[in-house]
């Protein structure tokens, strides 16, 4: 029993991800603070806080996490937003998120791997790894 999706709603969506994207923690502050769920996922499974810090925004993820948002939730891939902004190489979302909870040994492959694998030893030793 499928339903088809308002187009209103796909419309609000993709308006609160491109917020995400670009950034405007304020937009997303009042949208999530009228009610857009702040784990809201698309259709690959990104939340706006992996939107957010993927593209380097890191008072949208403070803003997002403030309001609920899991810094640790993986996309259907295993992703975690903290292995993406160690990829990205965004030191302040890195620091954001790892004052918001985020795990580096979450996901696959973690931010610990994601380090690792790009010899990125400033971050293994922020990770506390050896």
């Amino acid at each position: 029993m499928s339903e088809t999706p308002d187009p209103e709603v796909i419309e609000l969506a993709s308006k609160v991800f491109d917020l995400a994207r670009t950034g405007d923690a304020d937009a997303l502050a009042a949208y999530v603070d009228a009610g857009v769920p702040a784990n809201l996922t698309n259709d690959k499974g990104d939340t706006l806080v992996m939107l957010a810090a993927y593209h380097g925004h890191a008072a949208a993820v403070t803003a997002l996490l403030e309001r609920g948002a899991e810094a640790d939730r993986a996309n259907d891939r295993g992703q975690t937003p903290l292995a993406g902004a160690v990829f990205k190489g965004e030191d302040a979302v890195i620091r954001t998120l790892l004052a918001g909870g985020a795990n580096p040994e979450a996901g696959t492959p973690s931010a610990l791997d994601t380090a690792r694998m790009f010899g990125k030893t400033e971050l293994l030793e922020l990770f506390g790894a050896r």
